[in-house]
């Protein structure tokens, strides 16, 4: 969340800044019910102190003022939560320097890297070329769970577990440290991130005996895991990789990419989470940046890197990046990678802090990054590493992992 203090000295500001976000929220109502929060609490407040100085002998006057309170504290505790929603419903603000923009269109592309790839053959669809190969099954995946699921089956299922090791030992290298955090989450802990106060809510599968929801992104876990902690100034930026199965409904996107394992409700992925000072944290995110990029040049496969504008940001994050790689059936970029600045958005709203060399607290600035979207990526290597004679072959950098140096011929 952001600052109450910040929202009451910059309303404008704060309208602007969801607007641009395309987010709908009544900053003028906000600061109605906050001035009748603060006016309660100094009327209370004030009988309290009146309630403390009476004398014994002073009966009636002491009844009076505890009569005042009772029927004043129903209304600040009323107050107060319609305060709190209210500011879950405050976008954090984006950084001065991101484009604005309405839409996708106006996203902004940084550089690409690699060569398309030309096929002396007429290339066929990931999806084609997977079930020819046995390796990806979503008819018999649809019989288990139905729609928007897949099976990854032989050289695909392996191809999982090199990327995992890929980004694994990439990431330890540069001191993250490994998690593999719970996918199950306390709906505090699932809304701690900031997800849940749009559609996004609507995007969870939520078990209702247990009262909890599986997880998104291992973001969400390894964010809260931090909850109410005061970190170490020395040992920040802090950082994790995480690996997770992820649970997502996909709700609203029906009729977009319904065939094969491109948008599914269930999937794997490799996932940066940073945890630094306020002043690190624009250095931080060009640095997971630049680690997605190495994670990716070695593929092969050709990419750009896009800048999100405003309206594409989402809520907690300040700034954005996506690396969008290239799928030749489609000809087009299609998105794989992103990385987010969520400032103190996310440290707010489960209280991570840090105290700095003159013993002050802090909220720590978090950030997050994709590693490898498992599917997605599969994706994106069949397509462009497809061969003349129906397989696949395997970038050297996974071949240490794989053991072998293309699909097998079936």
């Amino acid at each position: 969340m952001l600052d109450i203090n910040f929202i009451r000295q910059n309303p404008q500001k704060v309208k602007e800044g969801a607007q641009k976000k395309g987010v709908k929220v009544d900053i003028d109502l906000f600061l109605e019910v906050d001035k009748k929060k603060r006016g309660l609490l100094q009327k209370i407040e004030a009988l309290r102190a009146e309630q403390n100085k009476l004398s014994r002998e002073e009966i009636e006057r002491a009844q009076k003022v505890k009569s005042e309170i009772k029927g004043l504290e129903p209304q600040l505790e009323k107050a107060e939560k319609e305060l709190s929603s209210l500011i879950l419903q405050v976008p954090n603000m984006p950084l001065d320097e991101v484009p604005v923009g309405r839409d996708e269109r106006d996203n902004v592309v940084l550089r690409k890297v690699g060569k398309l790839p030309k096929f002396a053959f007429k290339p066929k669809d990931y999806l084609q070329v997977a079930e020819e190969l046995d390796l990806i099954d979503v008819k018999r995946a649809a019989k288990i769970s139905g729609s928007r699921f897949g099976i990854l089956k032989r050289e695909a299922a392996l191809l999982e577990f090199a990327l995992v090791n890929f980004a694994f030992e990439t990431l330890l290298k540069e001191k993250f440290i490994p998690v593999i955090p719970p996918v199950m989450l306390k709906e505090e802990a699932a809304q701690g991130t900031g997800y849940f106060e749009a559609t996004d809510r609507d995007e969870a599968y939520f078990l209702p005996k247990d009262n909890l929801f599986l997880a998104g992104t291992s973001e969400q876990s390894i964010i809260t895991m931090h909850e109410d902690d005061i970190l170490e100034e020395k040992k920040l930026p802090m950082r994790y990789v995480g690996f997770s199965t992820c649970f997502r409904r996909e709700a609203g996107s029906y009729g977009k990419d319904t065939k094969g394992i491109f948008r599914v409700h269930q999937f794997d992925k490799v996932e940066m989470v940073s945890f630094c000072k306020p002043e690190d944290s624009r250095k931080e995110h060009r640095f997971l940046l630049k680690i997605q990029e190495k994670l990716m040049k070695p593929l092969k496969i050709p990419y750009q890197v896009v800048e999100m504008c405003t309206a594409e940001l989402g809520r907690p994050a300040a700034q954005k990046y996506d690396i969008e790689a290239w799928l030749p059936s489609e000809n087009r970029y299609r998105e794989t990678h992103s990385a987010s600045n969520c400032t103190d958005f996310q440290a707010r709203r489960l209280n991570i802090r840090y105290k700095d060399k003159s013993g002050k607290l802090n909220f720590v600035h978090t950030l997050n990054g994709t590693a490898f979207a498992i599917g997605r990526t599969l994706i994106m290597l069949i397509e462009n590493l497809q061969q003349r004679d129906g397989s696949v072959s395997i970038p050297p950098v996974l071949q240490k992992y794989t053991k072998f140096k293309k699909t097998t011929l079936r």
